[in-house]
């Protein structure tokens, strides 16, 4: 049996919404959301629009399911030790939050957008009740529980996000310049600077190329359990 030219043969066997997931969240890490069209979903899993929609429906409701999928999986992280205290736990959930948005670049900004626009969503949910657990766990008062978990919430996004792609304007900005070259850029310009005036920048420049993100995302979010510890 031959295709028209330029079209790839249909598949035989059923397709699944686990599959379709799997194949957007592929095309997003190659490419980001631009990457994501129904048509090279479609050429991905040999199949026709038709087939996509009813399991996902439109592109926008597959961008979240790909979202969940993902946001979920880290979530489920635990820590090493059975009977983790309430503070790895919440170190365990945020280092796994960190590295899905550092291995998934595109995640940042959907995460974002899903909990402003679906507080009830199944993300937002997730995300607040995974943390928020583990802070009510900890001692804080109950009438401080959201101020809390909002705190961590907003510092792992925030702090993440530096680390990933950014939506949107770019200019100015090379989204495939290599790490130690643009350290090494900023603090010889840092160096630049007046010590009388910039005391501090001076005082913290050899820090940055030597720096680890991750040792760093963790020692905020000790800073953050550290004053959570005395709402008690």
């Amino acid at each position: 049996m031959t295709t028209p030219a330029g079209r790839p043969p249909r598949r035989n066997q059923v397709l699944s919404r686990e599959q379709i997931v799997d194949a957007a969240v592929a095309l997003l890490d190659a490419g980001g959301e631009d990457a994501l069209t129904v048509r090279a979903l479609s050429e991905r899993l040999s199949t026709g629009s038709g087939a996509i929609a009813y399991h996902v429906g439109r592109r926008d409701e597959l961008l979240d399911t790909a979202t969940e999928t993902v946001v979920t999986a880290a979530l489920a992280a635990r820590p090493a030790r059975e009977s983790a205290a309430p503070a790895e736990e919440i170190r365990a959930v945020a280092l796994a939050l960190f590295d899905a948005i550092t291995e998934h670049r595109w995640l940042a900004t959907r995460l974002t957008l899903q909990i402003v626009r679906n507080p009830v969503g199944p993300v937002t949910v997730g995300i607040f009740e995974r943390i928020g657990r583990q802070v009510a766990a900890l001692g804080v008062p109950r009438e401080r529980w959201f101020d809390a978990a909002s705190t961590l919430v907003h510092y792992i996004l925030g702090a993440v996000s530096q680390n990933a792609r950014i939506e949107g304007d770019t200019s100015g900005i090379d989204p495939d310049a290599d790490r130690e070259q643009l350290f090494g850029a900023t603090t010889a310009a840092w160096r630049q600077l007046d010590p009388a005036e910039h005391p501090f920048m001076h005082a913290i420049v050899d820090q940055v190329t030597g720096h680890d993100d991750r040792e760093q995302f963790l020692t905020g979010i000790g800073i953050i359990l550290d004053g959570l510890t005395r709402l008690r």
